[in-house]
Parts: structure tokens; sequence; C-alpha cells
């Protein structure tokens, strides 16, 4: 009996980190048919995402002659960075023992990793588009990342730690408290997952048109599983700032022992946080225009901004009082 209590939080830790593959196709297909239904379109089934990794990973993976044992590696390690990433965020429980590395400054780190690796991969190559894709995706992430630290120091700064479960448990031990500093962090973080994961209104994920490209321009030349696992990561990365955003900000619901009940009840409130801001997200890409390029910048200094006043905020308001 001791031993299988002692090995069932690693078995739960497991069970977390396998949620986020199971759940970031279910929430890419459930973001397109909301769109679809705002366009009045029927759009596609729930389980398309589902169907077109597998037909990807049945496929033959295709390299160009000059490509280098870098451009095949690099889905590997984009995928395995990008779920140890999200590993490290809590999604249904904070009594893991993940938590211990449930840190920002951990989190950052591997998002950073697959990023340089992703960029990598597109100017292998040598094609005209992986390089413009590269560059962009090195603009947006060196305007992105600090902004994001930045956001999430905010909470820290009230947790007195970078821990990420100790953030949730220190904004579940204060209730339902309405901080300004957090409301502008809040703003910094959406404005951040929006760029960083490609959505509208800095990149569109549905077009493969030069002028728009960031993303897809460096997946571009990648075929077969290694664009299956391209796609899954980017998936993954979705659901990693929506249960980012959920959890850090709204933990309420989550689960804080191992007891079948409160874990059924993180995994369903979860579960409704994410459709939710899902319908957010395809709402707000329905009534914005994809913006031109030149004025990415501009949204995430907006996002920095946001980010200093709220680190300003709680300064002021909260350890200067």
């Amino acid at each position: 009996m001791d031993y299988l209590l002692t090995f069932l939080p690693w078995l739960l830790a497991a069970v977390q980190a396998l949620l986020y593959l199971a759940l970031a196709p279910l929430l890419a297909g459930w973001l397109r048919r909301i769109k679809a239904r705002l366009q009045n379109r029927r759009g596609p089934s729930l389980w398309q995402p589902y169907r077109d990794l597998y037909k990807l990973f049945g496929k033959e993976a295709r390299v160009a002659t000059t490509a280098s044992p870098l451009f095949r590696a690099a889905p590997y390690i984009v995928f395995v960075a990008t779920w140890l990433a999200a590993a490290t965020v809590p999604l249904i429980a904070v009594d893991l023992p993940t938590a211990m590395v449930a840190d920002i400054i951990v989190l950052a780190g591997l998002l950073a990793l697959a990023r340089f690796f992703l960029a990598l991969a597109g100017m292998d190559i040598g094609t005209a588009f992986g390089g413009m894709g590269a560059s962009r995706e090195m603009l947006v992430s060196a305007l992105a990342e600090p902004a994001m630290l930045m956001a999430v120091f905010t909470l820290a700064m009230t947790a007195h730690s970078t821990n990420l479960a100790s953030m949730i448990d220190a904004q579940l031990a204060a209730g339902l408290v309405l901080r300004p500093s957090f409301l502008f962090a809040l703003g910094a973080l959406v404005l951040v997952a929006i760029a960083e994961t490609g959505r509208i209104p800095v990149d569109n994920p549905a077009t493969h048109l030069e002028l728009t490209m960031i993303h897809e321009a460096m997946i571009l030349e990648y075929s077969g599983r290694h664009l299956a696992l391209m796609e899954w990561a980017a998936q993954i990365k979705l659901v990693l700032y929506g249960a980012l955003i959920a959890n850090v900000f709204f933990p309420w619901g989550i689960a804080q022992s191992t007891a079948p009940t409160a874990l059924a009840t993180g995994a369903l409130v979860i579960l409704l946080k994410l459709l939710a801001l899902a319908v957010a997200l395809a709402i707000s890409e329905t009534v914005l225009a994809k913006m031109r390029f030149f004025r990415a910048p501009a949204l995430l200094n907006l996002a920095l901004l946001l980010a200093l006043l709220g680190l300003l905020g709680h300064v002021i308001l909260e350890v200067g009082s």
C-alpha cells in the first residue's frame, strides 16, 4: 500500500502530461468548429485534427537533398521541448511531483529551445520562405518573451516564488480579490499568447500567402511524420498558453489533492475553461483582420507596456502599502 501511495502521484503526473497530447488536437478542432459556425459555415468535424495527424504519420517523410541532419532532428526536438514545457504547467492538479520543476524560467527556456530549432530548421534548406519565416519568428519572440516573463513575474512577486504551483496556491489562498496589477498582467499574457501561437491578428495558421506567413513558412518543406510532429507541437503550445492563463490567473477548480473527486473536478473545470477560451479566441479572430507584419511589434510593445504597468502597479499598490 505504501508503495502504491508513493507511485500514484508520479502516475498522475504522467497522465497529466499525456492529457496535453490528447487535448491539443481536440482544442484545435473545437476552435475551427466555432470559427466556422461564426462565419455561417458547417466547418470540419471536431475529430478532424486527429484524422489529419493520423494521415500525416502514415505518409512517407520526404526530405530535400540539401537538408542537413538538423532538419530531420528538428521536428523531434521541437515536439519534445514543447511537450515538456507544457508538462511544467499544472493542468488538473498542483500537488504532483512535477510541481517542483513547474517554474516559469524552465517554461521559458524550453519554449526558447523549441523556437531556436524551429528557426534553424526553417533556414536549413535555404529557401526564401524558410529564412523569411525564421527572421519573423525571432522578431516576434524577442518582443514576446520579455512581456511574458514580466507578466508572470507580477504574480510571482505575490507568491514570492517563480514556481507556477506556488503561484496557483497563493491565488487560491488569497481568494477572489480584484488586483489591477493582475488585470494588466493578464492583458499582456493574452497578447503574448496570440503572438506566440501564431493566431490572428499577428499570424494566420490557415493561410500560405507569402506576405502573412510566419510559422507556416518555417515548416513548408516538411511532410509526413515530420510535419505531423510540427503541427502537433503547435497545437500543444496553444493548450499550454490556455492552461497558463486559465490556471494561473483563474485557478479556481484545480485539484489541490490526489483525491478522485478533486481530480475529476479539476479535469472537468480545465476542460470548460479551455473551451471557453477557445470560443473567445474564435470570436476575436472572426471580428479582427490580419494586421500587416510591420505593425506586429506595436502589438507586442503594448503587451510589454501592460506587463510593466502590472509589475509597477503591484510594487506601488501592494508592496508599497
